[in-house]
């Protein structure tokens, strides 16, 4: 994939960044080559990004064009708007330490592809151009007068012309570096071309990850196999979103978390993404499921979502044992089991402290669920996961370890027939992501208990039937998908 620089003059342009080209503003615009050029990755370093100004049509066109744009229109909006300069709680945080020792009122912060020259500035530069993904940024702070607190007052592109001649030698590190990880000749300088870039969202220090680093291998395998340059991101990474073409998340996905707000700006930057953020909001809250499993009539088991400890009503209603379940509780976390009247009262309180409504259902006790890996709308494994030894849920929580129960992984033609339309009915209902249907047999009858985007695929596990092949088959989703984003995308 071809690397543009494009700038308002040429001739100020200090660098020479080995596989990018250099072009005017004006020729990206008008020259015909470019109008033409099927694939390319754009640095929009134009001095202003102003409504109708030059730099705002190259990002424009970009766009039209199919190309991958830094920054895109959508952030060339945000970077306006002043609801978006008033800094959450983490990033509060973050200017107040990073600025606390600068003594004048004002102070102006140059970002260069998320990097600052002076070291205790490199996490808010990296934050902020998380923020406001643009190449060569200024941002200005303002000190409170009557507080003292730092706030974000402004961004703005840095002109060229304006690029201090001490900053150039580590502008040039900053860029290669950048470039040797989303290179156009591909990461690290490999000569292999790759049609397409895939980011992969993973998180090496989580405890119970979907994916362990075997299955995460495989994935990048069959990734490669169908045409993808593939890159791990961090959660640190989030101004990277743009450069690639589409985003598997592969870490446990939450609405008020990063990996929604990655799932969020990936549609918004036009990425096949997988979960999209409808699904994980869909998927992630059990009141939710709740209801949608009434409006398809699906079966459930015995459930009452309340907004208070009315332990007479839930005892007369679904009895003792029972099981109490946060709303967006995962990996059996936030799911207790009340044996007793007293425990549904303690429980009760706990979890309405933390949600304004709490899911309660009757238990349940049975040897296994069923887990139904759905992609596409179609089945891609099944599997019996069985309850940790001596409890009650297939995952048992302790301080330091985590204890689960065996599994069993059967071809999908030998799953019973219900047990498969159930699943495709609940996860259809979803979206045509990726998604793991979890079902409970009790006495011959299948109850729908969740559905979970960004289902767990471990090696060993989830793929003892088809191996290599269902890490294809989710690669040759992924492609078919952005082969017809890129067919469905205008031609300026």
């Amino acid at each position: 994939m071809s690397a543009l620089l494009i700038v308002d003059h040429p001739e100020q342009w200090p660098l020479r960044i080995p596989g990018a080209e250099v072009i005017s503003a004006d020729d990206y615009l008008r020259d015909r080559r470019f109008s033409e050029l099927r694939q390319a990755r754009v640095y929009n370093l134009c001095d202003s990004y102003g409504y109708q100004s030059a730099g705002y049509y190259v990002s424009l066109l970009a766009a039209a064009r199919g190309h991958r744009t830094m920054p895109s229109v959508a952030t060339i909006q945000d970077v306006k708007s002043r609801a978006l300069l008033r800094a959450d709680d983490e990033l509060e945080e973050l200017i107040q330490r990073s600025l606390h020792t600068i003594q004048s009122k004002r102070f102006e912060l140059s970002v260069y592809f998320g990097c600052n020259l002076a070291e205790r500035h490199s996490d808010l530069s990296r934050a902020m151009f998380n923020l406001f993904p643009v190449p060569l940024m200024r941002a200005s702070f303002s000190k409170a007068s009557s507080t003292g607190k730092w706030r974000p007052s402004s961004i703005t592109p840095i002109p060229v012309g304006d690029l201090p001649e001490s900053h150039r030698e580590f502008l040039r590190r900053v860029i290669e570096n950048h470039f040797a990880r989303r290179g156009p000749a591909g990461r690290s300088g490999r000569s292999v071309k790759y049609e397409h870039d895939l980011a992969i969202l993973a998180n090496d220090a989580e405890r119970s990850p979907p994916s362990n680093r075997e299955a995460l291998k495989k994935f990048e395998r069959a990734a490669r196999a169908q045409g993808f340059d593939v890159d791990f991101l961090s959660r640190d990474d989030f101004g990277r979103i743009a450069e690639f073409d589409a985003l598997f998340i592969r870490e446990t996905t939450y609405v008020n978390h990063h990996t929604y707000r990655f799932a969020s700006r990936a549609r918004a930057e036009g990425l096949v993404v997988m979960d999209d953020p409808e699904s994980i909001i869909r998927c992630g809250n059990k009141v939710y499921l709740f209801e949608l499993a009434k409006r398809l009539d699906l079966a459930i088991p015995p459930t009452m979502v309340v907004s208070s400890a009315r332990t007479d009503d839930i005892v007369r209603e679904l009895g003792v044992p029972c099981v109490l379940k946060q709303p967006d509780s995962a990996f059996s976390e936030g799911v207790f089991r009340a044996d007793t009247r007293e425990e549904l009262s303690a429980g009760l309180q706990r979890l309405l402290s933390r949600s304004d409504l709490v899911i309660v259902q009757s238990f349940m006790p049975t040897e296994f669920d069923w887990r139904i890996g759905v992609l596409d709308r179609q089945p891609l494994f099944v599997c019996r996961y069985y309850m940790a030894d001596g409890h009650w849920q297939i995952y048992q929580h302790g301080e330091r370890h985590r204890k689960e129960g065996e599994h069993e992984t059967i071809a999908v033609q030998h799953a019973p027939r219900e047990v498969l339309q159930l699943a495709l009915r609940t996860a259809n209902a979803i979206g045509d992501g990726f998604y793991g249907v979890d079902i409970k047999t009790v006495n011959g009858r299948h109850v729908l208990m969740e559905i979970n985007d960004n289902p767990n695929v471990d090696r060993g596990i989830e793929d003892a039937v088809l191996g290599d092949e269902l890490y294809e088959r989710v690669m040759k989703v992924f492609k078919a998908r952005v082969d017809a984003e890129k067919q469905s995308e205008p031609v300026a």
